[in-house]
């Protein structure tokens, strides 16, 4: 009997650790792969409810993981160019410093699993620049994409609100 209740207890855990039920941003996920190289990118979806993206959800200036409750995470399988500088194969977690007449700096981490206030510069592993832009329509749950993959290039994109920020991906 006790048997019976210890795999009970243990298959409660994990389907409670993956289920999401009464969360309000949900878990999302996305894979593309590039010339051979798998890019997962997993975070949590916040949704605006009527607010501003940015500044108002966001400050400008502010370091802010792209998601919520924990950092999102990118997961590549090899080495990566972003924006033009080298990425190494691995997992990393994402931060965004939006500014608002500037281009917007997106941090890649090496604490791949963090908090999403718990933000450590010296962990960084890769800072690139991009320019945003406004988006064709405002995006009221977080999300990334991937609207434009070629043989060894993608264009790998974060949109939120009114805003839309792409990064240019090369899989070396």
């Amino acid at each position: 009997m006790r048997l019976i209740t210890l795999i009970a207890l243990v298959s409660l855990a994990a389907c409670s650790a993956d289920a999401q039920p009464g969360r309000r941003s949900q878990r999302g996920t996305v894979t593309q792969s590039v010339n051979g190289t798998e890019i997962s990118i997993r975070y949590y979806r916040p949704v605006l409810r009527g607010r501003t993206a940015f500044p108002g959800v966001v400050g400008w200036g502010r370091t802010w993981t792209p998601g919520a409750d924990s950092a999102t995470r990118i997961e590549t399988t090899g080495a990566l160019e972003i924006e033009g500088k080298a990425l190494p194969a691995g997992k990393y977690s994402v931060w965004v410093i939006p500014e608002e007449k500037e281009a917007w700096t997106v941090i890649f981490n090496r604490t791949a699993d963090a908090f999403h206030l718990s933000y450590d510069e010296s962990q960084d592993a890769l800072r690139v620049q991009a320019r945003p832009a406004a988006a064709a329509q405002s995006t009221e749950t977080l999300e990334f994409s991937f609207p434009l993959v070629d043989a060894d290039s993608a264009v790998m994109q974060l949109q939120w609100g009114a805003f839309v920020l792409p990064l240019h991906v090369h899989a070396r």
